[in-house]
């Protein structure tokens, strides 16, 4: 699969950012109703996501989109 670098760098945010919130991927995936396992896709940085996806993230980890970036 192809990795995008972008795709790595919001991935890693998102991690870094979910677990500052001592939050699961299970968690954060059901407050965002996308799949767990595609959750971990973007936080590898192995899937290049939506931008709707995203937004439905940031929306579950409180935080404002810019903050990925």
């Amino acid at each position: 699969m192809r990795r995008y670098k972008i795709s790595r760098k919001i991935g890693k945010k998102i991690k870094i950012i979910r677990k500052r919130k001592k939050l699961t991927q299970e968690e954060v995936a059901a407050r965002a109703r996308i799949h767990v396992s595609t959750l971990g896709r973007i936080e590898r940085g192995e899937s290049n996501p939506p931008l709707q996806t995203v937004s439905k993230i940031t929306h579950a980890l409180r935080v404002k989109p810019r903050e990925l970036f």
